[in-house]
């Protein structure tokens, strides 16, 4: 599994690159700090969904 899957990857005050709902067709990937992690489970195979410090809420694409 990918680590963006994997909610055990992800911690408060990471930086992602997160794909936003309305982004998901071009693939648009906007960066930021992750503020709160909104996945309860233990992975989603589309990625982790997050809140970022700017409030935006997406789907982690990658782990920097």
């Amino acid at each position: 599994m990918e680590p963006n899957q994997q909610r055990n990857q992800i911690k408060l005050g990471s930086r992602v690159q997160i794909v936003l709902k309305q982004d998901q067709r071009s693939g648009k990937l906007t960066e930021g700090t992750v503020q709160s992690i909104l996945t309860s489970s233990v992975t989603h195979p589309h990625g982790i969904k997050v809140r970022l410090t700017d409030g935006k809420v997406g789907r982690v694409q990658t782990i920097m």
